[in-house]
């Protein structure tokens, strides 16, 4: 049915490509057969850019960009934005965040809602991920909202996870979120030109040192992405990641199986919706009788 658009999508054609996107989003029927007609394997480089709030994640984004641009490769970005809790639609737009690249022939960018997600990250953010790895992009960069379980979830789906923070975090290093340490790749400070970030960086390396793997050694780089400073640093350092764990099939069989557990996890939550339980609920809860886990029981079959 979709066997159209699915060969304009291999061959690369963007308007093929956003239209595969919406057919997945959607949910249209067929959508899952277009999925499992995908090659297996694609060179696409995927790196999942987070970090708190304020940190310059989407100015950074802009930067590599720009830097890849230059050397010829194709850029495509997925910008997971906060969901409005009215409608599910984006509140952050990435025409007002990467303007300045929008419409590049070289450059792809698709804002997702979380839609209140589990985690924060979209729920179809794995499959859009895997359409836009067919289309033949160098690169995918999925910036995340930044906050909650969000930074932990991309780990399991970028192949190299880089973890974005300012000098003025420098208070906090100690007491980091350990699932925040664990799944950084690369740790970027960014606004390095601000007080105190030398001392700032000098805390963090020796924190990424007692993190160090056999395989890879955290590098921790000051950048000023506003001035372009740090960026080529930062791009060699993906290259060098990236290649450090092309032979490592248990790291691989790992990002796999996290890929498989979510999507099954969303296949099985399919029908469930967080209107229709309120809905529901709004309906019985003023039934002195009502058990919330009685309840819950029933909607998951026992």
């Amino acid at each position: 049915m979709y066997q159209q658009y699915l060969e304009g999508l291999l061959r690369g054609e963007i308007k093929a490509l956003a239209r595969c996107i919406s057919l997945v989003e959607n949910e249209a029927s067929g959508y899952t057969s277009l999925l499992e007609q995908l090659p297996a394997n694609s060179p696409t480089r995927v790196v999942g850019i987070t970090g708190p709030p304020g940190a310059g994640k989407s100015t950074l984004v802009n930067a590599l960009i720009t830097h890849l641009l230059a050397e010829d490769k194709k850029v495509a970005i997925i910008a997971v934005d906060p969901s409005s809790p009215f409608n599910f639609g984006a509140l952050l737009g990435d025409r007002i965040r990467m303007g300045q690249h929008f419409g590049h022939p070289g450059v792809f960018i698709r804002s997702m809602a979380s839609r209140g997600a589990l985690g924060g990250l979209s729920p179809k953010i794995i499959e859009v991920s895997d359409l836009i790895k067919a289309a033949g992009f160098d690169y995918l960069f999925i910036e995340t909202v930044g906050v909650g379980q969000s930074e932990v979830e991309i780990a399991g789906i970028a192949d190299t996870t880089i973890v974005v923070v300012v000098p003025e975090a420098g208070d906090e290093i100690q007491t980091m979120k350990a699932g925040l340490m664990e799944i950084a790749d690369i740790f970027v400070v960014n606004k390095a030109d601000r007080d105190n970030a030398d001392i700032f960086v000098k805390n963090l390396r020796l924190l990424a040192h007692s993190k160090q793997q056999a395989s890879w050694e955290i590098p921790v780089i000051k950048s000023v992405a506003t001035q372009q400073e740090g960026i080529h640093e930062i791009a060699t350092a993906i290259g060098r990641h990236q290649e450090s764990i092309m032979h490592q099939h248990q790291r691989r069989s790992l990002l796999l199986a996290e890929k498989a557990y979510q999507l099954i996890q969303h296949r099985r939550m399919h029908d469930i919706s967080k209107k229709n339980l309120q809905t529901e609920i709004q309906e019985h809860i003023s039934q002195q009788s009502f058990n919330l886990y009685r309840y819950v029981a029933d909607k998951a079959g026992r």
